[in-house]
């Protein structure tokens, strides 16, 4: 990692540096703040959590061969290198934003209430077309893991994709200066984290910051297909409106936009469903300026995967990409378990959407499902950080199932029974069942689903839904 000697480390994070002479110029591979993780030469980030205390485990990560701990309270015998800190949260901060500030990667950033690891992995399928790409691992998307992920940036990686959500004030504009992307996305504004954000137009604020750090020439890119982007962007076209607490007015007025219309910068035609194999449709340019209309296609199903592919496809012809390429790239994305992922098993066709849950992506799911052929399941669970509302939240969920013409509704878990209800009262309580546990549902899975049903499994991801996934396999 260029330029990353434990002295220069203590001086980006305000440390006081404890080490044997010679000690300070030794240089770290990487950073973590898992222990289990660490590898000789990475440097381990000490922090505090509800459940554990990482300080605990500064002996064992010696052990391991970490060249240096960054910790709040300095062991009484280290084994090794320590930058004492106020803050090891604050200081994992800092120190990514030195290392970011080294290196000449091209960065674009995604935020959104949903879809963001789905466009992510759109985005960065296309750009490896062309350039050599890094981008978010797993959930590494937080105010811990973005930081992470910029410190894994390597030298020879020429664009880095990186996923960026919040759930809390404050958090987007700490990961913009850390990461400053020259291209921003929100893909949409939506309910999820409304518990701590409080209103779509204080989740839009919150995101919104990831536009504060975009440099002179930045592009901001947003979802002109969503609606409350959409309002956003025709109040931002009045002469004289104002946005009011908006940090990005400027950039939403200059926006690139993607949507399935024509006012859109990149927009699309003779969209065509290919079931739950993916889509086809024709990737169009307003008034041409990225070239002449081309025929794509992606194989994950879902009308949300066809704006993602636009999304990608924008972000591309911004980064210089050629048509060919940009069509390649979305041929190639790659599958992800427990996001829209078909599952073939040897009773049941699964889709496994089961890695978070909210309002919106439900929806979204609903519609996925839909497309399905023969008798379709919906198996749906909490959603989470919703707020007072989350009550009307679920039962609303539940009268939206029958979007996806379900012969059966199965809801699993406390907040569920209202979505039970909701779902009862549009489709008759014979086609609704209501559990507390998964594993009170899979008693009598075998008695409710019948052979060759496609089922949609999706909750929000603490609730476990992959062991439901895994049963049914």
């Amino acid at each position: 990692m260029k330029d990353m000697t434990l002295q220069n480390i203590a001086s980006a994070v305000g440390g006081n540096l404890f080490c044997r002479e010679g000690q300070e110029n030794i240089r770290i591979n990487k950073a973590e703040v898992d222990s289990r993780r660490i590898q000789p030469g990475d440097i381990f980030i000490a922090t505090v959590g509800e459940r554990t205390d990482g300080h605990r485990f500064i002996p064992d990560v010696f052990q391991k061969g970490a060249a240096a701990v960054i910790c709040e309270k300095l062991p009484e015998e280290p084994e090794g290198p320590c930058i004492q800190v106020k803050s090891s949260l604050k200081a994992l901060e800092d120190m990514a934003s030195y290392y970011r500030s080294g290196l000449s990667v091209r960065v674009v950033g995604i935020t959104g209430s949903v879809g963001k690891t789905s466009t992510k992995e759109v985005v960065a399928a296309v750009l490896s077309r062309h350039y050599r790409v890094l981008k978010t691992e797993g959930n590494l998307n937080s105010n811990i893991g973005l930081p992470l992920m910029v410190l894994r940036i390597k030298e020879d990686h020429e664009v880095a994709v990186l996923e960026m959500g919040v759930n809390h004030f404050d958090e987007m504009e700490r990961m913009a200066r850390i990461a400053r992307p020259e291209m921003a996305v929100i893909t949409n504004i939506g309910t999820a984290h409304i518990e701590n954000l409080g209103s779509q137009q204080g989740i839009f604020r919150e995101k919104s910051h990831i536009f504060d750090y975009l440099p002179s020439g930045g592009k901001a890119i947003l979802n002109g297909g969503d609606p409350f982007l959409k309002e956003e962007l025709g109040r931002a076209g009045q002469e004289g409106t104002d946005l009011g607490q908006s940090p990005c007015k400027s950039f939403i007025m200059t926006a690139d936009t993607f949507g399935r219309d024509p006012d859109n910068t990149v927009y699309l035609r003779d969209e065509k469903s290919l079931g739950l194999s993916g889509s086809e449709f024709t990737v169009c340019s307003k008034d041409d300026i990225f070239g002449p209309p081309f025929a794509a296609s992606i194989p994950i199903p879902g009308p949300h995967m066809v704006e993602n592919a636009l999304c990608g496809a924008l972000v591309g012809f911004r980064m210089g990409l050629s048509s060919e390429e940009i069509r390649q790239g979305l041929r190639e994305i790659e599958k992800l378990p427990g996001r829209s992922h078909v599952v073939k098993g040897e009773r049941f066709t699964l889709i496994d959407d089961c890695y978070n849950a909210s309002p919106d992506s439900m929806g979204a799911a609903f519609e996925l499902l839909r497309l399905a052929e023969g008798r379709r399941v919906c198996i749906l669970g909490d959603m989470f950080e919703l707020g007072k509302d989350e009550d009307r939240l679920h039962y609303e969920v539940g009268e939206r199932a029958e979007l996806a013409s379900p012969s059966l509704v199965v809801c699993i878990g406390k907040l569920s029974k209202s979505m039970a209800e909701g779902a009862g009262k549009r489709l008759g309580r014979d086609r609704v069942r209501y559990y507390e546990t998964k594993e009170d549902f899979l008693k009598e899975a075998s008695e409710l689903l019948q052979e060759g049903d496609t089922c949609l499994v999706k909750a929000s991801h603490s609730m476990g839904f992959e062991k439901i996934i895994e049963a049914l396999c």
